[in-house]
């Protein structure tokens, strides 16, 4: 088949790895001038996720890549340690940036795949039998099938499916990154004597963060739905400036970094709710099917859905309708994880009792593991297939 996929963050370069090995004609859009660098942290847990990486043979090139082991502090506003996050908790088996992970998705497929940065899907036809595309910068192409993995704004998702506002759910916070992590310490002998620590500041409905390699500085907010530009970053830091004016601890030192700040990214935190991920001649994966941002299983949901993707196309054959079915099915339950829950409240709960109760789970040791078993449990709720196929 001639295959178009949107984005090239992860999702999109694992799907057209699959893709091109299985002999298709594979071609990437995004809209982004050249690859994204550093970026936060991102996570994998669990036999599956383990599972897909090694047959990406990515396994043990993550692990040389992999960020070092953070501890996260959660601390008052004279600095007295409340708990301790511990590292196994938010950086999962193995950890690393964004970045790096999409630079060794790329190298993997870059000789076999037709990567086009700076442009972006602007127009699709009629979905039943190929699909007529027309990107921004006037290209035009006929393709047997379109992927969208261009992430919890998809542009995919608006063009086969209907607006964004019917399958994405704002759940009243915003998070804001500032700064980059594109050099961060890697693990090393010295490791041996204790994690790297990072910082968790919590007012009621505000989280301000330093350090760890999920950002070096993190701001999670409660808010109601906010007007901005989304393409006027200075707008959005005159926002969050706002937001933290009168705050404790060391917010006004992360405020004086903001102005100078050349990364920056600020977004609500949102789940993406869909009955199924296909629509005839166009399929979702990724975040742009089931995102619910910070909850900690985005990546791992990206790797699983583009292997069960090509897997499926791979033994359809052929029949296109019949794989996009039975990938609806086995993604669904596994990706019911980002249908439930709001990463807000965790980081940001909303009032004093909540944030006492938030830090007592990690306290108690019984509660601390009551919530391991339960994340490890959804990180493994797949039976995942067998596709000889892909894997032969």
């Amino acid at each position: 088949m001639k295959v178009l996929i949107s984005g090239a963050s992860i999702a999109g370069p694992a799907v057209a790895y699959w893709l091109s090995r299985s002999g298709h004609d594979v071609t990437v859009v995004e809209q982004a001038s050249s690859l994204r660098g550093g970026g936060q942290a991102v996570d994998f847990k669990g036999a599956t996720h383990r599972a897909v990486l090694e047959r990406l043979g990515l396994w043990e090139a993550v692990h040389r890549a992999r960020t070092s082991p953070t501890d996260l502090q959660l601390v008052d506003a004279s600095g007295r340690v409340k708990a301790v996050i511990p590292h196994e908790f938010s950086g999962g088996d193995v950890e690393v940036l964004r970045g790096d992970l999409g630079t060794l998705m790329f190298e993997r497929t870059q000789d076999d795949v037709d990567y086009v940065f700076g442009d972006r899907i602007e127009r699709m036809g009629d979905l039943t039998d190929a699909v007529d595309v027309v990107l921004r910068s006037g290209r035009r192409g006929r393709y047997d099938l379109v992927v969208g993995a261009d992430g919890v704004h998809s542009g995919v998702r608006r063009l086969a499916f209907g607006p964004e506002d019917e399958y994405v759910q704002f759940l009243n916070h915003y998070y804001a990154v500032v700064g980059s992590t594109l050099s961060p310490r890697q693990p090393t002998e010295e490791d041996s004597a204790g994690p790297a620590i990072g910082y968790w500041y919590n007012e009621p409905g505000r989280l301000a963060a330093i350090g760890g390699s999920k950002a070096p500085d993190m701001f999670v907010f409660a808010s109601p739905r906010l007007d901005y530009r989304r393409d006027s970053t200075e707008e959005q830091k005159k926002i969050l400036a706002s937001v933290y004016a009168r705050s404790g601890w060391r917010v006004p030192e992360m405020l004086a970094r903001l102005e100078s700040a050349e990364e920056f990214y600020l977004d609500g935190i949102n789940r993406v709710k869909m009955d199924g991920y296909s629509r005839r001649r166009a399929v979702l994966v990724g975040d742009a099917g089931y995102a619910n941002t910070l909850g900690g299983f985005g990546t791992g949901l990206a790797i699983v859905g583009a292997y069960v993707l090509a897997g499926e196309l791979a033994a359809a054959g052929n029949d296109v309708a019949a794989a996009l079915r039975r990938y609806d099915e086995v993604m669904h339950p596994y990706a019911r994880i980002a249908r439930r829950g709001n990463a807000g409240g965790f980081l940001a709960p909303r009032n004093a009792m909540s944030i006492r109760l938030r830090d007592l789970s990690f306290r108690n040791r019984l509660l601390y593991a009551m919530q391991m078993k339960l994340a490890n449990a959804f990180a493994n709720d797949i039976e995942l297939p067998a596709y000889p196929q892909l894997d032969g």
